[in-house]
This record gives structure tokens, C-alpha cells and sequence, in this order.
């Protein structure tokens, strides 16, 4: 498979296509990372260096690729935080490019916006995008639990409101939902669940609640989940595999107490994901 992934970057550390783009080549898929910013770290430490690219100049690298007549070759665009709506519209521009060569392609956003405990951390207004204008094009979406319900207008303590929040949400457009950090009254304490949503039915993985939440591990999963996904073409075992894969890389980052994911460390995970945890069927 082939993938344009659309994303930030840093020298240190991994989170945007610093964090994807290895767990997807590990998969044997072929990556056109394309940047959005090169910073030195990531901005969870509180202070970084590096340039934020204009809008303007990652078109011209798309354009770039497009040159090459490789464009339209894509399989998936995947992209994750969008800190601003010309970066926005240069990212759907992308989707309809190589939708219009390959109408087979699909568009895997991670609607980053917030999470329970620290609210909105993106710019005002860029909530309000992501739902009203980029959710209705992705074929899927992966928002955690917190981002859904801004997504959809609804609560979920419950299964079943998670569920009527995710029709909601697939009701905009995007046929695959996973959404991830799930908790609600019928979670075991200690635990927490991840959840995948599609035209043939629902299933949850429950794991361990780990108490460890670092950067990057988001837009792993929506990596690995798109790469499952498209392989395999069933949402159960690319819930399984991404689910499985996930928590080893967190348990290795746990015990050895950095702060930075340990992708490389755990890459055995990512080629053959373990079968630890089993998805059950919700509907």
C-alpha cells in the first residue's frame, strides 16, 4: 500500500509522521511523508524550535509528487492535527486529488482537538472545522472518546450513547469510526476500551488502563489502524492488531520510564501484533 501522510514532524521524539511513518513502513507499506512543521521536539515539553510550514509551501510538495506522475498511485491519505484552516483545505485538496485518480483511495483523519482533563488545545475555530468540514470527507476517523462527543453533540456513559454518537458522526460521512481512551459506567475500573465502528457491525477491545499517556500514541493508532484496515478489510482484526500492538508499545514505554514512545524497541510488535487482547461484538 501506498500512503501521502500529511503530518507534523520532529528531530526528537515521535509524534505526527515522526511517529507514523516507521510503524507503517515496518508493515511493509510505502509512506510519502509530507510535513507540516519540523521541530525539534514535540510542544508537550513546553518548548521547541523549528519552522511551521506555510500552507502554501506544502502544496508545492504535493504538487511536487503529483509532478511525478505517482500521485494518483495512492492508496490513503492520512493526516492528524491541523492547527489551521488553510492547512486544512491544503490537506482536502490532497484527498481530492488522489480521489480523483484513484477512486478506490482512501482519507484516515485523526480529528485532533482535546482530551478529558485538558479540554480544547488547539486554536479556537479549528473544533468547529474538523467537524463541519473535514470529518464529512474521511472515509474514517479515529477520535477518542473525548473528541467524539464534541464531534457528534452527544454524551457517552453508556455503551449505547457511545454508540448513537458514533452513528451520529457516520451519519456525516466517514463509514469507519474508531474511537480510542473510551471510558463509561460499564468499563471495568482499571480499564479502558477502544472502540471500532463500521457498515458490518461494532467491537471493543478491553486493556488495561496504564498509567502512562504520552505523546504520539494517537497518531500511531491511526496509523496502524488505516494500514489494518486496508490490508485486511475487516474493523474487528484491525482492532485486534492495532489495539495489541498499541498497548505493547505503551507497556515498554512504561517500564522504561521515558517519556518519548519506544517505537523502535517494540518493532517485533508492530510487524506480528501479539494476541493478548481479544475484540467482543457490540452489535
Amino acid at each position: 500500500m501506498k500512503i501521502l501522510s500529511i503530518q507534523s514532524s520532529v528531530a526528537y521524539g515521535h509524534v505526527g509522521n515522526s511517529a507514523a511513518v516507521f510503524p507503517l513502513q515496518r508493515l511493509g507499506h510505502e509512506v510519502w511523508p509530507v510535513l507540516t512543521v519540523h521541530f525539534s521536539n514535540h510542544t508537550g515539553y513546553g518548548a521547541w524550535r523549528g519552522p511551521l510550514l506555510a500552507p502554501a509551501d506544502v502544496a508545492e510538495v504535493i504538487a511536487g509528487i503529483e509532478d511525478r506522475g505517482v500521485l494518483g498511485t495512492a492508496d490513503a491519505v492520512l493526516s492528524g492535527y491541523q492547527g489551521d484552516p488553510a492547512m486544512g483545505a491544503v490537506i482536502l485538496d490532497a484527498v481530492d486529488r488522489v480521489k480523483a485518480a484513484n477512486p478506490h483511495a482512501v482519507y484516515c483523519c485523526d480529528p485532533v482537538m482535546g482530551d478529558v482533563g485538558r479540554g480544547m488545545f488547539v486554536r479556537p475555530g479549528i473544533p468547529e472545522y474538523l467537524r463541519d468540514t473535514v470529518v464529512p470527507r474521511a472515509d474514517i476517523v479515529t477520535p477518542n472518546q473525548f473528541e467524539l462527543e464534541f464531534l457528534s453533540g452527544r454524551t457517552t456513559n453508556s455503551p449505547k450513547e457511545l454508540l448513537d454518537a458514533v452513528d451520529v458522526v457516520r451519519d456525516m460521512g466517514p463509514r469507519h469510526v474508531l474511537v480510542t481512551s473510551v471510558l463509561h459506567g460499564d468499563v471495568p475500573e482499571g480499564c479502558l476500551e477502544v472502540v471500532a465502528v463500521s457498515d458490518e457491525g461494532a467491537w471493543a477491545v478491553t486493556t488495561p488502563l496504564l498509567p502512562i499517556s504520552p505523546n504520539g500514541a494517537g497518531d500511531v493508532t491511526a496509523a496502524l489502524y488505516l494500514a489494518h484496515l486496508s490490508t485486511t478489510g475487516s474493523p474487528e482484526t484491525a482492532l485486534a492488531r492495532t489495539t495489541n500492538t498499541i498497548f505493547a508499545i505503551l507497556e515498554a514505554t512504561l517500564a522504561a520510564g521515558t517519556r518519548e514512545i519506544q517505537l523502535v524497541a517494540t518493532q517485533d510488535a508492530i510487524a506480528e501484533p501479539p494476541t493478548r487482547f481479544t475484540p467482543k461484538r457490540l452489535r
